[in-house]
């Protein structure tokens, strides 16, 4: 397993929540659930064997998907723990894959090395996404394909949109920004990129405690949250379907399934 461990004070962030709490993400974890991946793929054709760099893998969901289908996979991340998952997942299912240490916007692969890049959930915690796309774009083949999916929150709603970049500070500070569909497109086209699809679906999310459990948000953060939603404006309710059901507070966030080719 190679390493490349320079990081900046988001990216330390983002390495320390996410070792501290790497356990929460190996089971019982919504992402296990890898419908929205395999509706990306129906864009994003591969070749026998595709070469594929898995960029913040996390626990390993992702890309173990892909090396189950006989893919090459390298799982990528900048915490040694969420690695440790993504070597424990591997081999629990008996999947081959590589493993390297290394931040989204700093990949040490020479350029296009790969048939696919993918991000799942995690690009919101990145320091830079115009480098992280760009960097995708350097070590995918021409005709390479990148799949980004992210939570992410409609075009021209600002308000609402700083609502929940709010609330999700709150609960985990190693969020950094959400970007909206319109931005990660624009993003895409500048750095090369001709996009297949781009779709926001809604997808139900669980009890607000268990995020703030697998988190580990502080009790006064959680306090804050809850009087966020308490009062959140009429905008918010509406496009999240923000409300109550058996006790829980439930939502639907919006995530973004975007899947792009490499053209230039």
């Amino acid at each position: 397993m190679s390493d490349n461990t320079h990081l900046n004070a988001i990216q330390q962030a983002s390495e320390e929540q996410f070792s501290r709490r790497s356990t929460c993400y190996s089971s019982g974890h919504i992402l296990q659930e890898v419908d929205d991946l395999k509706m990306a793929l129906k864009f994003a054709p591969l070749p026998t064997s595709a070469r594929v760099l898995d960029v913040a893998a996390g626990a390993g969901n992702t890309g173990l998907h892909l090396a189950s289908l006989g893919h090459r996979v390298v799982l990528a991340d900048l915490s040694l723990s969420m690695l440790q998952r993504c070597m424990e997942g591997a081999a629990s299912r008996q999947l081959r894959a590589d493993f390297c240490r290394h931040t989204a916007e700093q990949m040490p692969w020479d350029n296009e090395t790969f048939d696919l890049v993918t991000c799942r959930v995690a690009a919101h915690h990145f320091s830079c996404p115009a480098t992280f796309v760009m960097e995708s774009a350097r070590v995918l083949k021409k005709s390479g394909k990148f799949i980004l999916i992210d939570g992410s929150f409609e075009d021209d709603h600002p308000e609402a949109e700083e609502w929940l970049h709010r609330v999700e500070k709150l609960r985990d500070p190693s969020h950094n920004r959400f970007v909206t569909p319109r931005k990660w497109s624009w993003l895409c086209h500048e750095s090369g990129f001709s996009i297949l699809n781009c779709t926001l679906i809604p997808k139900k999310q669980p009890d607000l405690e268990w995020y703030f459990n697998v988190a580990d948000t502080s009790p006064e953060n959680r306090e804050k949250v809850r009087k966020a939603i308490h009062t959140a404006p009429r905008e918010v309710i509406d496009l999240l379907k923000l409300g109550e059901e058996d006790g829980k507070t439930v939502w639907w966030w919006p995530f973004l399934i975007l899947v792009a080719e490499k053209v230039g």
